[in-house]
């Protein structure tokens, strides 16, 4: 499921995508998503991340992905940045963290 899950438009025929928004609430979007996350965990990435792929591939991961527009939208969902595929994110969130 790459870039948002598949649904169907108002009958139009058109295929929309759902995406998660800045309050963390669900919406569709004729769009694709552009980074993943995880709902659990609430990290989120790159599509192409290595490490959720092999999550995804190992099974049980895909039923909690979720996917944004961008990434501002993933931070103001309340997400912070994968340390695998977001290296330079994930060290900037951490410092903050510690203040």
């Amino acid at each position: 499921m790459n870039g948002g899950g598949s649904g169907s438009g108002s009958g139009s025929g058109e295929k929309t995508y759902r995406l998660l928004g800045a309050g963390g609430k669900p919406y569709q979007s004729a769009s694709k998503g552009q980074w993943g996350g995880h709902r659990l965990t609430k990290i989120y990435g790159r599509l192409d991340c290595p490490s959720a792929l092999r999550a995804i591939a190992g099974g049980g991961y895909a039923r909690h992905r979720v996917f944004f527009a961008d990434e501002e939208t993933a931070i103001a969902a309340g997400y912070r940045p994968c340390g695998t595929c977001c290296k330079d994110r994930y060290r900037e969130w951490k410092a903050a963290q510690r203040g």
